[in-house]
């Protein structure tokens, strides 16, 4: 091999590595941008499921929802955030509801019961929730609490 082909052949691997290193660093780029969005999209939704507690945990207090429907709206939304908070004492009285009342009817299938069963389901539901309602205002008053230091409170 001639020392001329010697040096077009690393001229030639010199472009190839740079050409692949541009590349490589343009895919980095790509992906750093498309985490960065990512994050920013989990911080909205974070945000989101935060400002819908803090509305459904004052609607609890201010007796704008039934406490079974605040009970299960705020567990779904801490889990959503974090499963681990409902093993907290403080929201444990939505989690104690929510096992207390899963099996009744909503929606579609309450309207479908005949009204003997709509009433015998109604009962359970107010017993349910005369039981509970202390534990689950108090536990809506410590959402807003959780909602005020977020998210030191995670920790």
């Amino acid at each position: 091999m001639t020392t001329t082909t010697a040096v077009i052949l690393a001229g030639l691997g010199l472009v190839i590595i740079a050409g692949l290193g541009a590349y490589a660093f343009t895919l980095w780029r790509e992906v750093r941008r498309r985490q960065q969005r990512q994050e920013a999209e989990l911080r909205r939704a974070h945000d989101n499921c935060l400002e819908n507690l803090e509305l459904v945990a004052s609607a609890l207090l201010q007796e704008q929802v039934d406490v079974t429907e605040g009970a299960w709206r705020c567990k779904v939304l801490l889990e959503i955030l974090d499963p681990r908070l409902m093993e907290r004492d403080s929201f444990r009285p939505f989690g104690e509801v929510h096992a207390l009342t899963r099996h009744l009817h909503t929606h579609e299938a309450r309207q479908a019961l005949s009204p003997k069963e709509r009433f015998r389901e109604d009962k359970e539901r107010h017993a349910v929730e005369e039981a509970h309602r202390q534990s689950v205002l108090e536990a809506a008053q410590a959402v807003l609490v959780f909602r005020r230091d977020w998210p030191a409170s995670l920790h």
